[in-house]
C-alpha cells in the first residue's frame, strides 16, 4: 500500500523511458513477463487507482513517441480526464504532445516528470560526440530503413533539448507540471560509474544519467537521494534486497 493517501479520481498513466516498453515476454507464455514499472503499477492498483500503462517505440524520435502516447491514452482513457507519470523521456513525449499535438480526447490534468532530461544530458552529448564522427547519416538513415529507430539519441543532446525543443514547447497554461530528480553515486561495479561521471563533471549531481537540474520543470517536489536511474523504477531494489537478505541485512 501507497500509505495513507487520497486516491486519485482520474487514471494514472505511466509513461515509460527510452528503451523502455510495458511488458517484455522473452519467452512467450512460458515465463512471466518482465515489467518495466516493477511493482509500482500493482502498489499503485492496491491503493485504488487506475492505471493505464502506456507504450511508445523504445527508440524513436520524440515526435513519434508523443504520436503514439496520445493514441495509447485516448484508447484506453475513453475519454476520462488522466495524470501521467512520466520516467525518464517519457517527460518529454508527454510535453509534447501535451502542447504541440494537443490530441483529440485527450484531457491531462498533470504531468509529473520523474527524472526526465529537460535540459538535456551530458552524456548524450558525449555519446553522439564519440559515434557521430563514426557513423555517417546513411548508418541512420539504413538503422530507420529496417525498423530500428534511432530518432531518440540525438534529441537528448543538451543542445537540443534547450535550443530546440524548449523554446518550441511552452507548457499548456491547463496543465500542472511537476518533477523530481534523483541523486546516486555510483559504486565500482555499477553501469552508472562512467555516465555518472560524465554527467557530474559538467552538470553537478545526478543519479547516473539526469541531472538533479536537467530533471527540474514545472513545481520541483525535491530530489530522491541515494538513488539511480533504475531505481526509480525499481529494477535495482529487488536484487540488492535479495543480495542483502543473504548477507543479513535488514529490509528498511
Amino acid at each position: 500500500m501507497l500509505g495513507k493517501t487520497a486516491t486519485p479520481k482520474n487514471p494514472i498513466v505511466l509513461a515509460h523511458g527510452l528503451m523502455g516498453f510495458d511488458e517484455l515476454r522473452l519467452a512467450g507464455s512460458l515465463l512471466p513477463g518482465l515489467q518495466y514499472w516493477r511493482g509500482i503499477t500493482e502498489a499503485l492498483r492496491a491503493n485504488g487507482c487506475e492505471v493505464i500503462i502506456a507504450h511508445v517505440p523504445p527508440s524513436a524520435s520524440i515526435e513519434d513517441r508523443a504520436l503514439k502516447l496520445g493514441e495509447c491514452i485516448a484508447a484506453k482513457a475513453a475519454g476520462k480526464k488522466v495524470n501521467i507519470i512520466a520516467h525518464s523521456m517519457g517527460g518529454l513525449d508527454s510535453r509534447y504532445m501535451i502542447s504541440r499535438l494537443q490530441p483529440d480526447n485527450v484531457n491531462v490534468l498533470s504531468l509529473t516528470t520523474v527524472a526526465s532530461p529537460h535540459r538535456g544530458s551530458a552524456f548524450a552529448d558525449f555519446v553522439m560526440a564519440q559515434v557521430g564522427p563514426i557513423f555517417s547519416p546513411k548508418f541512420w538513415q539504413s538503422l530507420d530503413s529496417m525498423g530500428i529507430s534511432t530518432g531518440a539519441f540525438q534529441q537528448l543532446t543538451r543542445k537540443f533539448m534547450t535550443e530546440e525543443f524548449n523554446p518550441k514547447t511552452p507548457d499548456d497554461p491547463s496543465v500542472r507540471y511537476f518533477s523530481y530528480g534523483a541523486v546516486k553515486m555510483p559504486t565500482v561495479w555499477s553501469p552508472f560509474r562512467q555516465p555518472g561521471r560524465i554527467v557530474r563533471m559538467v552538470e553537478g549531481e545526478n543519479d547516473g544519467l539526469v541531472s538533479v537540474e536537467s530533471a527540474k520543470w514545472g513545481t520541483y517536489k525535491g530530489t530522491l537521494v541515494d538513488v539511480s536511474h533504475l531505481d526509480l523504477i525499481n529494477w535495482t531494489n529487488r536484487m540488492k534486497w535479495w543480495w542483502g537478505s543473504i548477507a543479513g541485512i535488514e529490509r528498511k
